[in-house]
């Protein structure tokens, strides 16, 4: 890699995913040689990021299409963790990578965080699926409809790949669990999303009982947020030392998952924390009503979406990266337990207020 300024831009820099990539990022033994770019919809958390941490902040959304293909257009990687599901910001970014290209010659290169969703299928809570796909499984992920969960954004990113004006990788994690940690959490500007757990214990403490569509059975691949950030770091630094050896386009998928849970076992786990808060007399989840559902998730559609299967192998971060990730299931389950507590203080946050 060369020793000038490397420009770098960044999506998501402030949310739970993105604020702990770019902390790796910073960490980089080079990083004194980065040029790194954030955009960020807080002008204050871009006061931050440049004083303390010489992150060049630009304030804007993913709305601001011109903008977004301004900047993309200007770095020679993109660090995209702000949105899997929304095209015209991926297709912004992806027209300022293409008039580098063509104006410079240089080949840029995207990081893309998508995730597992696009795996999919509609059980209801009802069963596992036998099927576990890799990452090194071209066919399988090809066979995927552009309708799935996030797929219409990572087809476009393996597009652009294949047109030859980017050099393009996908991480698709499964369910992304962990307390958020480090100097850009600690200084206020990142800030941890609702994820899925902690949604999870935010509605069965308002519920009063842990719940499950049909019968929880369906299986998710899971993964720690240190790990998924070690994962990002990983493919950085390999995708600028040495992208000989790395996959890339429609074979640059990367799950990130090291375990895999079923959503009762999940569910149950924040039960047992409802009971060890006093706020449920018995860990066992029971099956949403029709009303319940309507309520707690907006309709069946949402409903059932959370109670799928979404089952995956990372073989190929193990493999191309030397990814070794530290935290199995089990730690997903303590976790699970550690979200009813702070959902707990963020009720009584609330009530106090």
């Amino acid at each position: 890699m060369s020793t000038g300024k490397l420009s770098i831009f960044c999506t998501g820099a402030t949310g739970y995913v993105g604020g702990h990539g770019l902390q790796r990022i910073l960490a980089h033994p080079l990083a004194h040689t980065f040029d790194i770019t954030a955009l960020v919809r807080n002008p204050e958390s871009g006061k931050i990021l440049e004083s303390k941490f010489g992150v060049k902040a630009v304030v804007g959304s993913l709305k601001d299409l011109d903008k977004l293909t301004e900047l993309a257009e200007g770095a020679h990687l993109v660090f995209q963790a702000a949105d899997a599901d929304d095209e015209p910001p991926m297709e912004a970014i992806l027209a300022g990578m293409k008039k580098r290209h063509e104006k410079t010659g240089d080949t840029p290169i995207l990081i893309h965080v998508s995730g597992a969703g696009f795996l999919i299928d509609d059980p209801r809570g009802e069963f596992a699926s036998p099927t576990i796909t890799s990452d090194l499984d071209i066919d399988a992920i090809d066979a995927i409809p552009r309708t799935a969960v996030h797929h219409a954004v990572d087809l476009l990113v393996a597009a652009a790949d294949t047109e030859g004006y980017a050099r393009t990788y996908i991480v698709a994690p499964g369910i992304i669990y962990g307390f958020p940690s480090g100097p850009l959490f600690e200084a206020g500007v990142a800030k941890r999303n609702m994820n899925q757990v902690s949604w999870y214990a935010e509605a069965f403490l308002a519920r009063g009982r842990a719940g499950v569509v049909g019968k929880g059975a369906c299986i998710w691949a899971d993964v720690h947020i240190d790990d998924t950030a070690e994962l990002l770091y990983l493919l950085f630094d390999k995708a600028l030392d040495d992208p000989a050896k790395l996959g890339h386009g429609r074979e640059g998928y990367y799950f990130a998952e090291n375990g895999e849970h079923s959503l009762y076992a999940l569910c149950k786990a924040i039960g047992t924390g409802l009971v060890e808060a006093g706020r449920a007399d018995d860990a066992e989840p029971t099956e949403f009503t029709a009303e319940e559902r309507a309520k707690i998730f907006g309709g069946d559609f949402i409903a059932f979406l959370h109670f799928t299967n979404a089952r995956c192998r990372a073989d190929r971060p193990r493999r191309d990266l030397g990814w070794k990730p530290v935290y199995k299931t089990e730690e997903l389950y303590r976790v699970a337990k550690k979200e009813v507590e702070a959902a707990l203080k963020k009720q009584l946050g609330r009530t106090a207020a």
